[in-house]
């Protein structure tokens, strides 16, 4: 695998959608918010060519996967590339900060095979907002299907953004950190590079410098430059692939996670099991980086 930064010149609808976001937050600098956010939002819709072979290949191998597992078809995890440039334009003008969102987790419900060479016909929506004034979770909503309307991935995710604010709620007792649970099975270890967060950037086009600009990740409050929560997705997700599913490509039909804790680069991680639990952590009883739940073939995803 050379260097993914070649495919930089596929990320023109992701690197559109950033620099939009970036408009979105100057504009809220310097006239202010909008009073409130509308949802459901707008519907944005969009056709995208079929991915680029190369790219595909050489992202599978950068999460630790066999190309040839995929023979045909494109990662489901794979869809914050063919995705990120309209979801960006559902936050555009909403009534929160932008410039403080975080990437708060992911629910991916798998209808059918994406097949490789074709265009996809996609849907963008900006679907509930979870406001306690001490923080809003936004969820976006992301449709992807074949151009004669066939459903292939059902995607939200989750924005995280901070407000400060008090809330009316009282605050109860502080929870614990997210952790392993100390019973959980070890499928493997991922070991990221110093490089990986420009890596990934270069094959999904997700350039925020918190992943490959050390001092802007500094000034951030990350101390060095973090993996992507969908780079820690990705890994893992091919981690199980490999480790517990005999390279069973089609296993996996839903997955619900939250990044729970920013992966430093560089680091070493490991990727947990108990029964339909999934962890990426530092060990068992240890902290947790990513937590949540997937369903496989042998059982139906809560729709």
């Amino acid at each position: 695998m050379g260097h993914p930064i070649r495919h930089v010149v596929h990320q023109g609808p992701v690197l559109a959608g950033m620099g939009g976001l970036v408009v979105s937050a100057m504009t809220q600098r310097f006239r202010g918010k909008p009073a409130r956010t509308e949802v459901p939002g707008r519907v944005y819709s969009a056709t995208v060519p079929p991915r680029p072979a190369d790219l595909v290949a050489d992202y599978v191998r950068w999460a630790g996967g066999d190309p040839r597992a995929w023979q045909g078809r494109v990662p489901p995890h794979l869809f914050p590339q063919w995705g990120f440039g309209l979801l960006n334009k559902t936050l555009a003008g909403i009534a929160y900060p932008v410039a403080k969102a975080l990437n708060g987790g992911c629910r991916m419900v798998i209808h059918a095979d994406i097949p490789a060479g074709q265009p996809l016909q996609l849907e963008a929506q900006l679907v509930e907002v979870d406001d306690d004034g001490r923080r809003a979770i936004l969820t976006q909503r992301l449709e992807t299907r074949l151009t004669d309307g066939t459903p292939l991935l059902t995607a939200d995710l989750r924005v995280f953004i901070p407000l400060g604010g008090g809330g009316d709620a009282p605050r109860g007792p502080r929870k614990p950190k997210p952790a392993v649970p100390v019973d959980a099975r070890e499928v493997a270890w991922l070991r990221f590079r110093p490089d990986d967060g420009f890596r990934f950037a270069c094959l999904t086009g997700d350039f925020n410098p918190v992943h490959w600009i050390g001092p802007y990740a500094k000034a951030a409050g990350f101390g060095r430059t973090i993996q992507h929560g969908f780079g820690t997705l990705a890994r893992a997700l091919e981690a199980l692939t490999t480790q517990a599913w005999a390279g069973d490509t089609r296993r996996l039909k839903a997955v619900d996670v939250r990044f729970t804790k920013p992966v430093k680069l560089p680091a070493k991680v490991g990727v947990y099991t108990r029964g339909q639990d999934l962890f990426v952590g530092t060990a068992a009883g240890g902290a947790a980086h990513l937590i949540g739940t997937f369903q496989t073939t042998e059982e139906t995803p809560h729709e």
